[in-house]
């Protein structure tokens, strides 16, 4: 199958301790108007996912540590044979939620860790205290030796700080690390002139590639950033040689810019199936649809996987089939997630070799 769910978001609630600036889902600690599921709920969920697929499941939020049954949803797509993960803000972690997170058999936790100090990780997350809360969860899980991963959203609030996060990371004993080139979506909207300018975005991601080249310890990679796989391939004709890059077995693997509605997707707290966790516009809802149903028959996800439909400068880019541009961005931005990617400055050959001819 070209097109496999191999990764699964999955907002088990919206409620959360924190009001981060960029988060998607506009999470709060009340909740009333979008309640959750039950617990058989949930079993339903995934026995109607794993009747089709086995992809990685990642228990998301808002803060899913707020329900008191996530251990009992992870054990149960554990028993269902998925792998497990768990995305956490980390301030909730104790040394019982650690053992929990064992028994159930969590493979993988990720934190997000967007300063390298506590006064801009802080700010980011609007709550004074967070970046120790993480730094805590942290050795809780080394002392407990659970691995886990650290994902950092940037805007030019905290984009001085890249090398000094990486840096951090690195220290902390993190299996990967995923630069997030935040998308304006729930209170991300709040902050678009925060977003990295046109201009900065290609100088970032030819810095991560000259430090993932040389790193060998720290899995690395950046995320809502698909042309940083048009800048590898150009680097490659450049230096003669295409750098192997290493996967974590329980991301998506590949080396494929945007993936959404291709390889992965997002399952809401209501059950609506989006395309990925920053485009909020759904395929389907898994409460009523077979998911098989919704992955290979909905109209959204099947306009995604027509890369030649994509629009402007996506379409006849030669970097199409392995960029593609971040389609949530561009919905984000234009209303037309068929548009190009609003932050790419780059000019397809085609373009180019028209402009010449003119």
């Amino acid at each position: 199958m070209e097109f496999e769910p191999k990764w699964i978001a999955w907002e088990i609630t919206r409620r959360c301790n924190l009001k981060c600036v960029h988060c998607r889902s506009s999470s709060e600690l009340e909740a009333a108007e979008h309640p959750d599921f039950t617990l058989d709920e949930a079993k339903a969920i995934i026995d109607n996912i794993a009747s089709y697929a086995s992809p990685v499941l990642v228990l998301s939020g808002g803060e899913p540590l707020f329900r008191e049954d996530v251990f009992d949803i992870a054990q149960y797509g554990t028993d269902k044979g998925f792998r497990m993960c768990l995305a956490t803000n980390g301030t909730l972690v104790t040394d019982e939620i650690c053992e929990k997170i064992k028994a159930a058999d969590i493979k993988m936790v990720s934190f997000s860790l967007d300063g390298a100090t506590s006064a801009t990780h802080d700010d980011f997350r609007n709550q004074e205290g967070a970046f120790d809360g993480t730094m805590n969860a942290i050795q809780l899980l080394k002392k407990h030796c659970i691995p886990f991963l650290i994902n950092s959203s940037f805007t030019v609030r905290n984009r001085e700080e890249i090398p000094d996060i990486y840096r951090l990371v690195k220290s902390l004993g993190a299996t990967a690390w995923y630069m997030f080139m935040i998308v304006p979506t729930g209170r991300g909207e709040d902050i678009m002139e925060e977003l990295i300018p046109e201009k900065m975005y290609d100088e970032i991601l030819e810095w991560h590639y000259e430090v993932e080249k040389e790193e060998n310890e720290l899995l690395m990679r950046p995320t809502c950033a698909p042309h940083y796989y048009r800048i590898v391939r150009q680097k490659a004709k450049e230096e003669g040689e295409l750098f192997k890059r290493r996967d974590l077995k329980f991301s998506t693997g590949g080396s494929k810019g945007c993936l959404a509605g291709q390889l992965i997707c997002l399952i809401d707290v209501d059950g609506e199936v989006q395309p990925c966790s920053y485009f909020p516009k759904s395929a389907g809802n898994i409460k009523t649809t077979p998911f098989k149903e919704i992955w290979e028959e909905s109209e959204l996800f099947l306009q995604l996987r027509d890369f030649k439909g994509y629009k402007d400068n996506c379409g006849p880019c030669e970097y199409n089939s392995v960029c593609g541009g971040c389609r949530a961005r561009a919905y984000a931005m234009t209303g037309d997630f068929l548009a190009q990617e609003p932050f790419c400055s780059y000019v397809p050959q085609k373009l180019r070799k028209n402009e010449n001819k003119t």
